[in-house]
């Protein structure tokens, strides 16, 4: 496997001084971003799928192990609040449960009986989004989580970082990103890593804006839960509208502090109430509200 191969460019990595070795690390962490293009018709299509579950009222899923899994749980954690959407939207489930976040738990990640039972215990549906993440490829954990998704008619899909991995032949779609060798030697953390995170990035980002959690490239959607989210949501509103911050803050109070509501309210010229019912009938989509007739 690429993961666990040598890479020649860090040989003498031991004898390296410290602007050595996070040179060479600069420089081979530049190859991720390259290696991604390669898979985006694939990750394209996983946004889609993604998008299509949320329609549906069904979720996305995130199964790994180790690095792979916590990176799966953090893309999960962060959707609430940049996207207001609930805690069951988006799952990260991790082999061995929320302890395994912070220290490893033996073999949870080569049971894939584990897979199955959590993924029963969210009562998993055919609406459902189910996508597999490990670095390696192999992870029995990721495989037995992949093979019960398609048992219940769930899309499927796996991102590894080697190429031909049995995780990307389990599931209905493969991301298979080839980074290379690590730097220290099968660290997976390191290049592999940063690829899976920034694949998770264009996933969840990708999918909630296809189901109208932004306006332009705004977080229309952004849960203020405390004084700077409260600042961004004005500030949303000002790039949004070009309204004084005064006027920003009464239209979302009007608006019951929602902020995709008060820009719907501006640029519309109407209330909250018939705000509301633009964006009842936009499915969520500013832009489709503010076009609507008055109703």
């Amino acid at each position: 496997m690429t993961t666990e191969t040598r890479n020649p460019r860090t040989m003498q990595l031991d004898q390296m001084s410290p602007l050595e070795i996070v040179t060479v690390m600069n420089e081979e962490d530049a190859r991720v971003p390259l290696a991604i293009a390669k898979c985006l018709p694939q990750i394209a299509q996983a946004v889609i799928w993604a998008a299509e579950s949320f329609e549906k009222g069904g979720r996305l899923f995130y199964m790994g192990a180790g690095t792979s899994g916590r990176l799966g749980v953090l893309d999960a954690a962060e959707c609430p609040p940049t996207f207001g959407v609930p805690k069951e939207m988006v799952v990260g489930l991790i082999a061995g449960g929320e302890k395994a976040f912070i220290e490893a738990v033996e073999g949870a990640e080569d049971s894939r009986e584990l897979a199955v039972e959590d993924l029963k215990a969210h009562d998993l549906t055919a609406n459902d989004l189910v996508v597999g993440i490990a670095a390696s490829g192999c992870t029995p954990y990721v495989l037995g989580g992949l093979d019960y998704a398609k048992s219940v008619g769930c899309h499927t899909a796996a991102i590894a970082c080697n190429i031909g991995s049995a995780i990307g032949k389990a599931a209905e779609l493969a991301i298979e990103v080839n980074c290379g060798p690590e730097v220290l030697t099968g660290s997976t953390r390191l290049k592999s890593g940063t690829a899976q995170k920034l694949i998770l990035n264009m996933i969840s980002t990708g999918s909630m804006v296809r189901t109208g959690k932004a306006y332009q490239n705004l977080m229309v959607d952004v849960q203020q839960t405390n004084e700077k989210l409260h600042t961004r949501a004005e500030n949303i509103v000002i790039d949004a509208t070009g309204v004084e911050r005064e006027k920003a803050r009464a239209a979302i109070d009007a608006a019951g502090g929602s902020v995709k509501t008060a820009i719907t309210m501006l640029l519309a010229d109407c209330d909250a109430q018939d705000a509301a019912r633009r964006l009842e009938r936009a499915r969520g989509h500013v832009r489709e509200a503010i076009r609507l007739e008055v109703l």
